[in-house]
Order: C-alpha cells, then structure tokens, then sequence
C-alpha cells in the first residue's frame, strides 16, 4: 500500500480541510494510506522518504528553513512526489522562492475575482493524465500565475490573447511534481474534470522513476 501525507492549513477561504479530505478520499480508493496535518512541523518530523507522495494544501503563510528543508531535499533527491491544487500549492509562502521553485509556479492575481466563467483547453503536451478529457469550462478564480519555463504543460487558459497554463508537471531534481490551479472551492475541486486531472497528477506523483521529463537543476546542499 502506498502512503501519503496531506498538509492543510493556511488561508481559511480556500476551505482547506474540506478540500483535503476530497483529495484524501481520492487516494484511499486507489488503495493509499493517508495521513492528514493540520501543522507545517509535519514536513520536518515525518519520515518522507517512507512516503510516495506528498499533497501540500496551504495558503498563504509562513514556513521555516527547518520546516521546508526536508520537503525540498526529499523531493529533489526523489524519495518522494509532490502534487497541489489551486491556492495550496501555487499560492504558499510567497516569500519563499526554493518553495515556489518546486512548485514550478506562483499566483499573481485573478482578475474578474470568484465567479469568473472561463475555459480550460486541454491543448498542451499529451500525457495520460489529461487522456480522454476535452476542453471544459469553470465559474472560478481564473489564475494568472507566474510560471516556470521547465514546467511540461498540459492544459491552458486564455487571458485575452495570454496562454496561461493552468495544469503542469515537472521534475524537481529527481523528483516529480504535479499542480493543477483549480480548486478554489470544494464544489470546483470535486468537478468531474478537475477532480479526475488532480486524482491522476497525485497517482502519477507518487510513481518512482523515469518520466522523460528534462530535470530542474538543483543542488541538494543549498536546502
């Protein structure tokens, strides 16, 4: 069986209990163990290494280098996964940039605020995880995000003429990274085509080995 760890917390508007255990319910029917942590000491006093995945849902806040050093050196070194939604893994710790590094991104703003109906186009590189869904539309924050250029990504939206990615993954040093910007409430993250791409960015997280992905460069001493 394999295990995961979900971190919740930060910003209350994200709803992040309600949204964890949507996530959690997600991976026990894949045959998960999951361990839910309302505290960010959870990065630094859990074995990660004896995780495949790791789901950090909190926005916003602060984080120590005691905190996240082991979450950047186990996922890089790649003993473990990382996959995140919306404001949870895209809009945390705004002043740490190891962390955004990771993450492959950084929310910048969501102009026309909640409510905004907007696309999403499954137009980016073929992957299984976006396999069978075609483009689909949301009432949600539409996130303009700053975004890493290694990211590989799988599905875009449209700021006027802007392609803005809204789903990607990537590899942290060896280790893999998923992150989908949906999910601004429970009702949007348990959506048929969300919730299916953020199930499948977790399951393919958790898998160990090769991706045919290009590496971000890292080093493992700086963390």
């Amino acid at each position: 069986m394999k295990k995961a760890l979900i971190v919740q917390g930060g910003w209350d508007g994200h709803k992040p209990v309600e949204i964890s255990d949507i996530l959690a319910e997600q991976l026990r029917k894949h045959d998960f163990e999951v361990t839910l942590a309302d505290t960010l000491d959870a990065f630094c006093t859990t074995d990660l290494a004896a995780l495949d995945l790791v789901v950090p849902n909190w926005t916003m806040g602060e984080i120590t280098r005691e905190q996240i050093s082991p979450l950047l050196k186990a996922v890089g070194a790649g003993a473990v996964g990382v996959a995140g939604l919306h404001g949870g893994l895209g809009d945390s710790f705004r002043s740490n940039t190891d962390y955004q590094y990771m993450a492959g991104g950084q929310f910048i703003c969501h102009p026309g605020g909640d409510g905004t109906f907007y696309m999403v186009h499954i137009d980016g590189a073929p992957h299984p995880i976006t396999e069978g869904i075609e483009d689909f539309q949301v009432r949600s924050e539409q996130y303009y995000m700053h975004v890493d250029p290694a990211n590989t990504v799988l599905a875009t939206t449209r700021f006027g003429e802007v392609v803005m990615p809204v789903v990607w993954i990537k590899r942290f040093g060896k280790g893999r990274v998923f992150y989908s910007s949906l999910g601004h409430s429970p009702e949007v993250a348990a959506q048929a085509e969300p919730l299916t791409l953020m199930t499948r960015g977790m399951l393919w997280a958790a898998e160990k080995g090769p991706t045919g992905l290009s590496a971000t460069p890292i080093d493992l001493e700086h963390y």
